[in-house]
């Protein structure tokens, strides 16, 4: 699980690249807000459209290798980035970059539960790891762009050499035991029961409600402190950091707290708690809106990793496609969302671009206050 935890950080460390590389391309090659936009819209447009069919063919036929190929597919998308001058060719190697991401999250959501033998705390380890990746790319990118420019971005690749190393490290430990389970396994499979469609569809359409409300605040929270509290640049750094330290936070103590209270309990109190959050974060001025930065936090990251187990056991014959829509559909989708807080805040102003997003959590907890606590599927340890 440590490699594995490791190895999606190295993955979802270009997820945040490519917004982050943002401002070096407005500034170095003078693009424009819309050119610009254009390229995060790419990767994550792609991403989300290719990622269920990865969830799908997963689900049909083990692919371990696409583990380290899809983590130097991601890594080469981005490093590649700086190479050349052309729009066209930039939006290409981008979209390599969302097809790398959508290959591997669906796999890595299969491994990482064979790894954890269904725990939700190694669970909630794995996910750190990719929230972490997500947090480090503006540092990563700043070092090597602001130093070398654009033209220095094959440097950026060096995450991806590493986790593809992490990943074949993690699936040699993984393939032994599982092979020797292979028939206890498939005898438990007919004894897990059918796809629970509709719950898994509720909990979709809540993480996505949740993923929009995550990247409108990412994009534009560091502008909005420094509005609202009338600091300067690093006041909404540190709200920034804030959100973001919840990752560190949020995603182990759900795997904690399901244990102790149960997943769906949880889940439904983090969907709570984060439209009170976020209206305090919309609607209050001046130093006390960190408070409700820091509490928006946990609510949005407590169920992280409680989403992809859930998924994993509504969709207990299709863990592939479960594993790709909770753990990276969704997380696209939020991006496609992005500009179009932007475009409303051009309109009308930030905080009223930002107003709707207090509904959302509070559409996510609607879709799941009817949902049951599934079965945990029962592991069969092989003869011997």
């Amino acid at each position: 699980m440590t490699l594995l935890s490791v190895g999606h950080a190295c993955v979802d460390v270009y997820q945040g690249a490519v917004a982050a590389l943002v401002p070096f391309f407005v500034s170095e090659r003078a693009y424009t807000y819309a050119a610009a936009s254009g390229i995060v819209l790419a990767a994550s447009l792609l991403s989300s459209v290719v990622q269920p069919l990865f969830g799908a063919l997963t689900d049909r036929w083990p692919l371990p290798w696409l583990l380290p190929v899809s983590t130097l597919l991601g890594g080469a998308g981005v490093a590649l980035t700086g190479v050349t001058g052309s729009y066209a060719l930039t939006l290409l190697v981008v979209a390599v970059t969302g097809i790398g991401v959508a290959a591997y999250h669906p796999e890595a959501a299969r491994a990482a539960r064979t790894a954890s033998r269904g725990s939700h705390t190694a669970m909630g380890w794995f996910s750190l790891g990719g929230n972490l990746g997500f947090a480090a790319a503006p540092l990563m990118v700043s070092a090597v762009i602001a130093t070398g420019g654009l033209h220095a971005s094959p440097l950026l690749v060096v995450p991806a050499l590493a986790g593809a190393a992490l990943c074949a490290a993690a699936l040699r430990g993984i393939e032994a035991p599982a092979s020797a389970a292979a028939t206890s396994a498939a005898g438990a499979d007919q004894a897990l029961g059918r796809d629970d469609w509709a719950s898994f569809v509720k909990l979709s359409g809540a993480v996505v409600c949740r993923s929009v409300v995550f990247v409108g605040l990412s994009a534009f929270i560091s502008l909005y402190v420094r509005l609202r509290t009338g600091g300067g640049e690093a006041s909404g750094t540190a709200a920034l950091f804030v959100l973001y330290l919840g990752g560190a936070v949020g995603t182990v103590a759900g795997g904690r707290l399901a244990t102790r209270y149960g997943r769906i309990p949880v889940v439904q109190w983090s969907y709570a708690l984060t439209v009170l959050a976020v209206a305090g974060v919309v609607l209050v001025p001046g130093p006390p809106l960190y408070l409700f930065v820091a509490l928006t936090s946990a609510g949005l990251y407590v169920p992280f990793s409680l989403h992809v187990t859930l998924g994993q056991d509504y969709l207990p014959r299709r863990m592939g496609t479960a594993g790709g829509v909770t753990l990276g559909l969704t997380v696209s989708i939020g991006g496609i969302a992005s500009p179009v807080i932007g475009a409303l805040a051009d309109a009308t102003s930030l905080q009223t671009a930002l107003a709707p997003l207090i509904a959302l959590p509070a559409l996510g907890w609607l879709l799941l206050r009817t949902l049951d606590e599934p079965e945990m599927p029962t592991l069969v340890e092989a003869p011997g």
